[in-house]
């Protein structure tokens, strides 16, 4: 074969494979405006298309496949952004989404481990949902949701740990008892934006209800009732713990002014 011919082939053949791409799925945008020390990762959940069969390796048939989203930094101090495909085709067959869990992590203190978990998730609704204008812009989805610091002692030396809870609030603008996350239709999905808003209640409450009492200086943890040191249900007369620590190592007495 001439060189000529040999180089025509080549480019020819090159500029084949560069053509025939393949079209990126569809997806969504999901955003979260969080507070300080908060971030959100989250886990896209597949099942096979309507009509599809999907064999692993082995030989076996799977029904679900994952991907995990896991912003490198904040869009900004405030927000964490990712976008979620509506397929998948990573695991060999053709797969939906069926729901978007997620894992909202809040740093209460200085340390790796000092910080707490709640979970969200949103499902995907295949109900047929009220059809756009043509040319319409798509939608965003905004849902406000709260999370709530709760805080107890722990370990033989009774230090403060803090536990999140995140939920839903109520048209009184309170928490409410649902977990946050909420339903979302198919067809209304792609090019959309999913935003979640969180807030951070003002006020930490005790993680036992009725196991501290509070006081103008602030929350005592009671004892008594099963004869240890340790924090255990209020009973009148009540008998409070003598002391308690602080994530810096400071005894304390009431929380969270420390001392009365």
């Amino acid at each position: 074969m001439k060189p000529n011919l040999r180089a025509w082939l080549l480019s020819t053949s090159m500029s084949l494979l560069t053509g025939c791409s393949l079209t990126p799925p569809k997806t969504f945008t999901f955003q979260a405006d969080v507070p300080e020390n908060f971030t959100v990762t989250g886990t896209a959940n597949y099942k096979p298309a309507p009509g599809e069969t999907c064999i692993a390796p082995t030989g076996e048939a799977f029904t679900t496949g994952s991907l995990f989203f896991k912003p490198e930094q904040p869009k900004t101090a405030h927000q964490v952004e990712f976008k979620v495909p509506l397929t998948d085709d990573d695991h060999g067959c053709s797969m939906v989404l069926r729901g978007l869990k997620l894992m909202i992590e809040g740093q209460w203190g200085k340390r790796e481990l000092d910080m707490s978990l709640a979970s969200a998730g949103f499902s995907i609704s295949d109900e047929p949902s009220a059809h756009l204008p043509a040319n319409s812009t798509p939608p965003v989805r905004v849902f406000k949701r709260q999370c709530q610091w709760f805080f107890r002692t722990a370990g033989p030396k009774r230090f403060i740990r803090k536990i999140l809870q995140c939920k839903a609030l109520g048209a009184n603008g309170q928490m409410a008892k649902p977990m946050i996350g909420g339903s979302l239709h198919r067809d209304q999905l792609a090019d959309s934006t999913v935003k979640l808003v969180l807030s951070v209640a003002k006020i930490e409450k005790p993680y036992y209800k009725g196991w501290w009492i509070e006081t103008p200086k602030g929350w005592k943890a009671c004892t008594g009732v099963w004869g240890t040191q340790n924090e255990e249900p209020c009973t009148k007369p009540y008998k409070f713990l003598e002391s308690f620590k602080m994530p810096d190592g400071r005894d304390c007495t009431v929380y969270p002014n420390c001392t009365e």
